[in-house]
């Protein structure tokens, strides 16, 4: 990466584009080399569509493990600790672009937005782990997928992108779907779907500013810089209300890293396989997953409405991406697992 610019594709069909190169592994830090192997226009591969729905499958897999491992370490440590101690070992995987980053020499207006974004993502991871903590699996998954909606909405708001009537039909729908989860007045809304809300508007926001971000710097100087704006805004929070971790629950915050990081990766290998209309539908498999594993091991209820809102906002963001690829604009829409924790 010279010069500041990101080799990615812009929207290449089975590429990766900039946007999710900076954007997507923002969340869990991806190392280095792997985002340069990731990224190498040279070794794009032909579109294998058989391939990217595998990619994407073991992806879902890697990502119910992160809730897993986030639900097993319970409400002792307070969300925003449990998510500094997470960025923390996030951190690591930055050390070799660190020193490169101190060179990084933006304008106030890039060091401005790098701190707004900053800010967006730890409330907004701060939320998830409060979610994940205090209401079901299936409900923290199903109701993660409004942020690619919310990018949608932001986009047309603050970038002047054009949503056409069957886009907005789409946009409905999904909002559709996330009354069906929720449905008011017949079951009780706890804090933690209140939470999963503005979860997904903050990674909604801190997503559509990676945009501008990755115009005036590499796509691993825009992950670094989240990942270490993120840690410091959740310090605060953290020692507010700071509890001696176990080493136990250090252990599972370290698991927490890794195996996200690698869930990006595969991620990657996903978008760079096959064309994102391929491998969108396929996240809805990671709700089947995550029911299955709240019932199976958490003792949680199988809520069928749960399922099908999460059925209708996935089948909304699919179509979303579909009509993008169909009009060949470069692509917006982020998939699901782009803005998860």
């Amino acid at each position: 990466m010279r010069g500041g610019r990101c080799p990615c594709r812009a929207g290449a069909t089975g590429g990766v584009p900039r946007a999710l190169c900076a954007a997507a592994p923002s969340t869990f830090p991806v190392p280095l080399p792997l985002m340069r192997a990731m990224s190498d226009e040279t070794n794009l591969p032909a579109a294998n569509p058989l391939r990217g729905v595998f990619w994407m499958v073991v992806t879902g897999l890697l990502f119910v493990g992160v809730i897993a491992l986030v639900k097993w370490l319970g409400t002792r440590v307070p969300a925003p600790q449990a998510a500094f101690l997470r960025y923390g070992f996030g951190l690591v995987v930055f050390l070799p672009v660190l020193r490169p980053l101190l060179r990084l020499r933006p304008g106030r207006r890039i060091w401005a937005l790098f701190a707004v974004r900053g800010a967006m993502h730890s409330m907004g991871v701060a939320l998830w782990f409060f979610a994940m903590a205090r209401i079901t699996i299936a409900d923290v998954t199903a109701m993660g997928y409004l942020a690619p909606v919310y990018v949608t909405l932001g986009a047309a708001v603050f970038l002047g992108e054009r949503l056409a009537v069957r886009r907005l039909l789409a946009v409905a729908a999904a909002l559709v779907g996330a009354l069906i989860i929720l449905r008011p007045g017949f079951r009780e809304i706890e804090q933690g779907h209140v939470a999963m809300l503005f979860t997904a508007l903050f990674f909604g926001a801190s997503y559509l500013m990676a945009k501008p971000l990755v115009q005036a710097c590499s796509a691993a100087q825009v992950v670094a810089v989240l990942s270490v704006t993120v840690t410091i805004g959740l310090a605060p929070l953290a020692a507010a209300n700071w509890v001696t971790p176990s080493w136990g629950e250090l252990a599972i915050l370290a698991c927490v890293a890794v195996v996200a990081s690698t869930g990006h990766y595969t991620m990657m290998l996903a978008f760079r396989a096959a064309p994102l209309a391929v491998t969108q539908p396929v996240t809805f498999l990671q709700l089947v997953w995550a029911v299955a594993l709240g019932a199976l091991v958490f003792g949680e209820p199988l809520d069928p409405w749960v399922v099908a809102g999460g059925m209708v906002i996935v089948a909304s963001v699919s179509f979303i991406s579909f009509r993008e690829a169909q009009l060949k604009r470069r692509t917006l829409t982020p998939p699901v697992p782009a803005t998860k924790v």
